[in-house]
């Protein structure tokens, strides 16, 4: 049997890093079955890992089908209608003579909408072979990322109804989600043709120690300092509010480096960076971006860069899962990181408890120009709600900053733009801490950890095993397997049941509490 995984690149981090952990496990669940992976995709991963992944999952072979259109829609240059040639012929390559009893198909993030062309045909040609398909949901074009519906109209999708028929309305389909939040919403529409998926994590032996000793040598060498090491391991995205984790640095640690593991994997992304990596030029912060990007082949792995830094750092304010928490924990790390509200809950049914776990970071308003960043959120917000489909702007909140009246004493920094974010920061950091301090009390003993050495570590709760070993991983991914090899009726009112689906995941991403202006435009 062939294990079929399909995404749109095979960039560090993310999905990657995701079958790369679950592969080996789903393997030993199938048994002596499955006995090949074909990695489908716009690009393929690079030499290092391609050697890695194939050591991992002996004896079953690991092949590549690289396809360029099979990646982001926004970077292909072909017409729609050629595009859509090119999917075709290629999935005939690649499902060439598939049947359901010898073929998978595990497809990751569909409903992210990169390439809705792909998402449509890959259904399509699964369905008329009736092969099994997994879709994989790790995050939602609606959620935050109303660039794609700009992108879906360009590609033919003209309507939001087109775009939850081609996503949800496939009788053969199995979605598998990996938080509980998302899966409640798709089993009130898709009852039976859901899963919930939590990626996996466990605890591993700390690398060799000459490998943590190199690692730490290799930052050293980058950093020009031996001063200790903050790690934010992630990819330059304005969700991962690097910003936050820059002040929480500063404040607890003045002369720590704050160290970002990944680089900036889209164009969307290249504006926060170039404005905040030109920041930290200006202002001579002990700021190092994407310190994994770059052809080198002797760059340490990122649990090495773990296991040699002092502190992680988890200030996103929006995440599918959140698997730093668990890396960070899993590596014996100290961990500073936000509660979201969509993956607190399962973090605690997993038995976390986080020593340094936060809600808001609340900072003085006196530190930026409050007037000026009320008018910028307000020019922003309104060029947002009208880049939304119609309906959509009918279900969006007021967000939090706006419907404040007068100026407040304190807002989340978090809520604010990127602009006056780096107003915060450029404020002496003396000055920023005596004023933010009183109003985040937490943070003071937080503080006198950080100096003394002796931040808390969240230790691995014993009932983490039962939802998030390699086992049973590969338990409930064989278990999607088994229910999606039944055969599924056509349902009459299927396209009407996609809509409903979609639209009810519209309403709960638009709350005022999703709403974050660092997210309305490229650049804030």
């Amino acid at each position: 049997m062939k294990l079929v995984i399909v995404h749109y690149h095979y960039r560090p981090g993310g999905i990657r890093r995701v079958i790369e952990l679950a592969a080996p496990h789903i393997l030993r669940a199938f048994g002596d079955s499955l006995t090949e992976l074909l990695l489908t995709g716009g690009e393929a991963p690079d030499r290092k890992w391609r050697e890695d992944f194939q050591a991992a999952c002996a004896p079953a072979t690991v092949g590549y089908f690289i396809e360029p259109a099979f990646g982001y829609f926004s970077e292909q240059r072909r017409a729609p209608a050629k595009l859509r040639e090119s999917l075709r012929r290629g999935l005939e390559r690649l499902l060439d003579g598939a049947r359901a009893e010898d073929t998978l198909v595990w497809a990751h993030n569909l409903g992210l909408a990169r390439n809705l062309l792909l998402t449509g045909e890959l259904t399509r040609a699964c369905e008329e072979r009736r092969v099994p398909l997994l879709a994989h949901h790790h995050d939602w074009w609606f959620d935050n990322r109303w660039q794609r519906w700009p992108e879906a109209r360009r590609a033919g999708f003209d309507t939001l109804n087109q775009i939850a028929r081609v996503v949800f309305g496939s009788p053969r389909v199995r979605h598998l989600t990996i938080n509980h939040a998302d899966n409640a919403i798709l089993k009130r529409h898709q009852r039976g043709r859901t899963h919930w998926l939590p990626n996996l994590a466990e605890p591993a032996p700390p690398p060799p120690a000459q490998r943590a000793a190199y690692a730490r040598e290799w930052l050293r060498h980058r950093l020009d300092h031996g001063a200790p090491v903050w790690l934010l391991p992630c990819r330059l995205l304005r969700r991962k509010n690097v910003a936050e984790a820059l002040l929480l640095t500063r404040w607890l640690r003045s002369h720590a480096w704050l160290v970002t593991t990944g680089g900036v994997s889209s164009a969307d992304e290249r504006a926060y960076f170039e404005k905040l990596d030109a920041a930290a030029r200006a202002h001579h912060w002990r700021l190092r971006l994407g310190v994994l990007t770059g052809d080198e082949t002797r760059k340490p792995s990122v649990g090495e860069l773990l296991a040699a830094s002092e502190a992680v750092m988890l200030t996103s304010i929006q995440e599918g899962f959140g698997l730093p928490y668990l890396e960070a924990t899993a590596a014996r790390r100290p961990l500073l990181a936000r509660s979201l509200p969509n993956i607190a809950p399962d973090l605690k049914k997993f038995g976390f408890r986080f020593p340094q776990y936060y809600q808001d970071i609340l900072v003085n308003t006196e530190l930026f120009d409050w007037n000026a960043e009320r008018a910028r959120q307000r020019r922003l917000f309104r060029a947002w709600l009208q880049g939304l489909p119609a309906a959509a702007r009918k279900l969006a909140g007021e967000p939090q900053l706006l419907s404040s009246a007068g100026q407040p004493g304190a807002v989340p920094f978090s809520r604010l733009t990127l602009t006056a974010q780096i107003e915060v920061l450029a404020r002496p950091t003396g000055v920023s801490w005596e004023a933010c301090a009183p109003l985040n009390p937490f943070l003071k003993p937080w503080r006198e950890r950080a100096e003394s050495g002796r931040l808390g570590v969240a230790a691995w709760p014993e009932r983490a095993a039962a939802w998030l070993s390699g086992e049973h991983y590969g338990r409930s991914f064989l278990h999607a397997y088994e229910e999606s090899a039944v055969a599924t009726n056509g349902h009459r009112r299927l396209a009407a049941v996609a809509q409903h689906c979609q639209t009810d995941f519209i309403r709960h991403k638009l709350q005022p509490e999703f709403l974050y202006p660092l997210l309305w435009g490229c650049d804030s």
